[in-house]
């Protein structure tokens, strides 16, 4: 017994020499197809959409460098993709080094590109001369044609390596490329692609482009469609979309831009009557969720002007100061800059770290928005006195807190009464159940395996807090159970570290009154504890929908289509046995064993994780379903009514 412990343990372990010949170097586009995730961030369908993006990056560059007025994107009727430009056509000539023609060498050499100096462009998203050539290595294969020098050249490949050697095909009058491929199988885990994720995608491009024309259209089989963009405002109408469901507390969206050497920077903001913040920034058009540099220049530049408006018109005494949160709860912005040698941290390009760009975005603003608050007193004071309530709401909330906090110290308030916590400590191995009404929190504190599970049912009806203040969320005693449980507090407090969870599922009835309640917690959690979300420990349980029941066998199904197969698999050969069917009509009705094998036991339970893709769609979204105005729920709802399935009968 010992020995095979022994050698378990050495699984990891060679026995061979380690010389020269155990290193490997990775030829020309091997290096992209071992390790995809390296250069593309991964090989699910956000991988896949990337694909696309790399080629169309190479499109806008040429558009930025002021060549290209039309780019079009073609899903085709077989989930490949085509992406079609008018800019001069990648080069076609003999490149020096290489002594191959340029065509070749931008589709077949890795760090080989027009974006290193050289004049070709001054600005563009592509720093590496990756882009075109990862695309090509992860096809099964890729064609390309040019349109240049009143020819039209054309070459392909397949997964990296070349099948045809570049070829003129015929005559042309414009200039241009044309690139299409299909995505490799061997790579992807899905190859279906997403129209509404490239649709988001382009329109943001669009907006950050003013005056270039995108083209999305969709050729598959009863999913035709197509959306043509371009937007001469820029982004004063991203500003616009993004308030589209809000109302502005001020008509004129302000824009503000300026250059220094080489580099740009343009803002365009709005306020709405609303209390959240939406920021959305970009790098050479690439978007910078996680922010950098830019960002913190015009959060800086912001509270700044507004304060020092504030004590000119003496709406703010000397001593009084509005913290930039204040400042920033309502607004709805976007910032784009433009510059020469982009520093990106990591690979993904998600923040941007060139130092001087806070220093421009700041100046910027700070000299621009001191002017337009000159020449607009109406929109300054309307602003300020948004900041002020923002201020004075903030101080309530933090007075709720603090005696939230003192009870918790004294003991007062340690748990809430209803939670019926585990026995483990630590929380990587814990799960908390948020369970609708008392009666499905008895079966399931009844049922669930107290080493790790804890219970808390909420009872009532939850507070919406899309339309609240926060010093409304903090003293709801609907909420507060929820927050003091999780203990890894609220807002700007919020402490990860401190989360006593690493699960939070929501289980509620698989009815419209079920739905209602994961929506508002999701709300909850979204707005006042989004790391909760973006690092994936929310939870929705999955309780089946039916039982099936023949002889001795039971089977369980999650929805109609699943039972009427399951149905016909349980009768066999025989149409006319008896199948017991018994729907279960909400967790309540689950005695405790029933809900510990169907919804509980993480042997055999469904849970599904709650993603957060894109924070601009997930604000709009909750916006339209949970916010005051009524029109644009009643548009999101006739618009997709046709997927709603039939919850309650």
């Amino acid at each position: 017994m010992e020995l095979n412990q022994q050698n378990e343990l050495n699984t990891t372990q060679t026995d061979h020499e380690y010389g020269g010949s155990e290193i490997q170097v990775l030829e020309g586009l091997e290096a992209v197809r071992k390790r995809p995730g390296m250069y593309i961030g991964s090989t699910s369908e956000s991988g896949l959409h990337h694909l696309v993006y790399e080629i169309v990056d190479n499109s806008i560059d040429e558009a930025l460098a002021g060549h290209c007025t039309d780019i079009t994107v073609t899903i085709n009727p077989d989930n490949t993709i085509t992406v079609t430009d008018n800019g001069r056509g990648i080069p076609v000539d003999i490149q020096p080094q290489t002594g191959r023609p340029a065509l070749e060498v931008v589709f077949t050499v890795l760090h080989a590109g027009g974006k290193f100096g050289g004049g070709g462009y001054k600005v563009s998203g592509g720093l590496h001369g990756v882009g075109a050539s990862v695309v090509n290595a992860l096809s099964e294969w890729l064609e390309v044609q040019v349109h240049k020098n009143g020819e039209i050249y054309e070459m392909k490949f397949s997964r990296g390596k070349i099948s045809q050697e570049m070829k003129v095909v015929g005559k042309t009058d414009h200039t241009g490329t044309t690139v299409t491929f299909k995505p490799d199988p061997e790579m992807f885990e899905t190859l279906e692609y997403s129209y509404d994720t490239l649709h988001t995608r382009m329109r943001e491009e669009a907006f950050l482009n003013a005056g270039l024309r995108i083209q999305t259209v969709d050729l598959r089989p009863g999913r035709e469609q197509e959306d043509d963009m371009c937007y001469e405002g820029g982004i004063r109408e991203f500003v616009t979309f993004i308030n589209k469901n809000k109302d502005p507390l001020h008509n004129e969206v302000i824009y503000m831009s300026g250059a220094r050497e080489d580099s740009m920077a343009e803002v365009a903001m709005q306020y709405n009557d609303g209390f959240q913040e939406v920021m959305v920034s970009f790098a050479n058009n690439v978007h910078t969720p996680e922010g950098g540099m830019h960002e913190e220049g015009f959060r800086r530049a912001l509270t700044n002007a507004l304060n020092a408006y504030g004590r000119k018109i003496k709406l703010l005494k000397d001593d009084e100061k509005v913290s930039g949160e204040d400042c920033r709860e309502g607004l709805s912005v976007v910032i784009s800059v433009k510059l020469t040698e982009a520093q990106f941290e990591g690979q993904t390009k998600a923040k941007l770290g060139n130092s001087e760009m806070r220093t421009l975005v700041n100046n910027i603003v700070s000299e621009k928005l001191e002017i337009f608050l000159e020449e607009n007193p109406a929109v300054g004071r309307s602003i300020l006195d948004k900041a002020l309530m923002a201020n004075r709401a903030r101080e309530a909330a933090r007075k709720a807190r603090e005696s939230i906090r003192r009870k918790t110290a004294l003991g007062g308030a340690a748990m809430p009464d209803k939670l019926r916590d585990c026995n483990e400590a630590n929380p990587e191995l814990t799960e908390i159940y948020i369970v609708e009404g008392d009666s499905a929190g008895g079966s399931a504190t009844q049922g669930r395996d107290s080493r790790f599970q804890a219970i808390l049912p909420l009872w009532g009806k939850m507070l919406n807090v899309e339309k609240a203040r926060a010093d409304k969320v903090y003293g709801n005693d609907k909420l507060t159970p929820v927050i003091t449980a999780l203990g890894a507090g609220i807002g700007d407090d919020f402490d990860l570290n401190k989360l006593r969870y690493h699960k939070v599922i929501i289980m509620a009835d698989a009815d419209v009154d079920g739905a209602h309640i994961r929506t508002l917690l999701l709300t909850f959690f979204f707005r006042f504890m989004r790391p909760l979300i973006e690092n994936g420990y929310v939870y929705s349980a999955v309780p089946p929908l039916f039982k099936l029941t023949r002889g001795k066998t039971t089977r369980l199904a999650f929805s109609e289509e699943e039972r009427d197969a399951i149905s016909a698999e349980l009768r066999g050969d025989n149409p006319n046995a008896k199948v017991e069917i018994n729907r279960f009509k909400g967790l309540g009705e689950m005695n405790p064993h029933e809900l510990w094998e169907t919804t509980m036991d993480p042997e055999k339970r469904t849970l599904r994780r709650i993603e957060l893709d894109d924070a601009v769609r997930a604000d709009e979204t909750f916006t339209i379903l949970m916010g005051e105005k009524v029109e644009p729920r009643k548009e999101f709802i006739e618009r997709n009514a046709r997927y709603a399935v039939n919850l309650d009968y």
